[in-house]
């Protein structure tokens, strides 16, 4: 039987209406930038493209992907967001379940340690005498090590452990013969995949995003990440040297705007794919913490 008011039902209404409101308002700007990129210029900047495409045309996408660099930068991109979050996520997650044992020693001042390091960083000379002083300019590692941990999702993958993995279970695990090793590889991380999704995912976005440490550590063209490629190409774009075959002056500026919102497309695709299969995990490895008692 539905035993709901008529004011819970006005209640529910009204919740209905204001997240779709919310929803039209989020989706509406990343479908606006979608059909814009696959609409002739014109009609764009004349305000006519509200719902669906008009003067349908690839234009915008052959201009980019005639570029050889956007599949250097593509498949740099994903290596550098593939592995920066695989060796995150290991460190993370070996350092987090380390620090939420009741039996490590001196876990008090490592986490005081870590937690400095999120309000005092060295800087970026510093930064950058390290990185040469290692070798490491110039080469994939310099996008991936610097910045590995993140004292944030460390401190959540603690608190993940702490309040997951009860002491009881690595006892009765012992009894059993399990030695530690064992007992993080086989109980612990197949427990732990809600914060691993969320740790893969934090970290593989910033990796898709990054373009600052690309911009002060990588000086290869051949090693530059996507972001510094779209970058660059915006540069060119703005000059008009991509669209050396249209000669009005008006459509380079039309051309131009609908390259940008390719651009914007071929940037945030990956990620938008990504994030589906990860959803579930992320949003309970999110509520870490919300919930005691």
């Amino acid at each position: 039987m539905d035993r709901k008011t008529k004011s819970d039902r006005l209640f529910d209404l009204l919740n209905i209406i204001i997240f779709l409101i919310v929803l039209l308002l989020v989706l509406y700007p990343i479908y606006f930038i979608l059909i814009a990129s696959v609409s002739d210029p014109t009609a764009t900047n004349a305000g006519k493209v509200w719902l669906f495409p008009v003067d349908f045309n690839w234009k915008g996408y052959e201009i980019i992907f005639s570029e050889r660099s956007i599949w250097t930068g593509y498949k740099n991109s994903l290596i550098y967001a593939a592995l920066g979050a695989a060796i995150s996520t290991v460190i993370t997650i070996s350092g987090g379940y380390a620090l939420s044992r009741k039996d490590l020693v001196g876990r008090t001042p490592i986490m005081l340690l870590i937690l400095f390091t999120s309000f005092f960083q060295g800087g970026l000379i510093p930064s950058y005498i390290l990185v040469k002083y290692l070798g490491m300019l110039d080469s994939i590692w310099a996008m991936v090590i610097p910045g590995a941990v993140s004292a944030f999702l460390l401190i959540v993958a603690r608190t993940f452990f702490q309040q997951s993995i009860p002491d009881d279970l690595l006892e009765a695990s012992m009894m059993d013969g399990c030695n530690n090793t064992r007992f993080f590889l086989q109980i612990v991380v197949p427990l732990a995949l809600p914060i691993i999704a969320v740790i893969v995912l934090f970290n593989a976005v910033g990796q898709w995003n990054s373009y600052f440490k690309a911009m002060v550590y990588i000086t290869n063209d051949d090693l530059q990440p996507l972001q510094i490629i779209l970058r660059r190409i915006l540069i060119r774009n703005q000059n008009s040297e991509m669209l050396g075959n249209i000669t009005s002056a008006q459509s380079m500026v039309q051309y131009a705007e609908l390259i940008k919102y390719g651009l914007i497309i071929v940037a945030s695709l990956p990620m938008l794919v990504l994030y589906p299969f990860l959803q579930k995990y992320f949003v309970k490895g999110m509520m870490i913490g919300s919930v005691k008692g």
